[in-house]
């Protein structure tokens, strides 16, 4: 471990997380603040850890994070990516397998539908009226 620092980026919907891996105590900081003070519901909490205790890593690495762009599932879906993809850099052979079975290296494809001419929003049709 010639570089003490490792990173990868995670995306999901509009969010974007530039995460970095540190070795240290297992301090999760989101855009300078703790991750309990950020992520108000505890399972946005729990989805941010998935990587790290599959790997047994929770508390080998300090984790600090730039998030933006969209709503809390989502950017905290986009830090669960963006761990997974900082700890292949960490060890590839040990990890890739573990993360790829539950699914943590995979990029989510889904987003927002872009809204048609002639319709309100994407798939929402003007309200009909017979008169």
């Amino acid at each position: 471990m010639a570089s003490a620092k490792f990173y990868g980026t995670g995306r999901r919907k509009k969010s974007v997380a530039r995460v970095y891996l540190v070795p240290g105590t297992g301090n999760i900081t989101i855009n300078k603040t703790s991750m309990d003070e950020y992520f108000g519901l505890e399972t946005l909490k729990v989805v941010v850890r998935q990587p790290l205790v599959a790997t047994d890593t929770l508390d080998k690495f300090d984790v600090l994070v730039n998030v933006h762009g969209g709503g809390y599932t989502g950017q905290a879906g986009a830090i669960r990516h963006g761990i997974a993809r900082a700890l292949l850099e960490v060890d590839s052979d040990e990890y890739r397998s573990t993360l790829k079975k539950a699914g943590y290296l995979t990029r989510d494809p889904r987003m927002k539908e872009r809204k048609k001419y002639g319709l309100k929003s994407a798939r929402r049709a003007p309200q009909f009226s017979k008169r």
